[in-house]
């Protein structure tokens, strides 16, 4: 099926790919700018990726095929720098509607 669509997506964001943990903390790829994005900054409750019930305060619906693995590092129009929770993949194959990546962030 087809991706959301460009002019839904009228935010941009920053992202940094968590890669993983070294000795002095975590690691992130090389940021990735003006990725197009919705965001919604609100009060949510939501699970993180070991299943414990979190906060998320800001809300990010991207393109399917952005990578931002949990833990990544995300500058929000605002200025903000939060982490990244869950991500999650909307699909639904067969169905007219759009897919897109649903990011959950701190």
């Amino acid at each position: 099926m087809s991706q959301v669509p460009r002019w839904l997506l009228r935010h941009r964001v920053s992202i940094e790919p968590y890669i993983g943990d070294s000795a002095y903390g975590p690691r992130y790829g090389p940021p990735v700018t003006g990725v197009r994005a919705l965001v919604a900054e609100q009060v949510r409750t939501v699970r993180d990726r070991q299943g414990r019930e979190v906060i998320s305060t800001a809300q990010v619906i991207t393109a399917p095929d952005t990578v931002c693995p949990a833990e990544s590092r995300i500058t929000l129009p605002t200025g903000r720098i939060t982490r990244v929770l869950s991500a999650a993949p909307h699909t639904a194959p067969g169905l007219p509607v759009p897919e897109s990546l649903e990011v959950m962030c701190e």
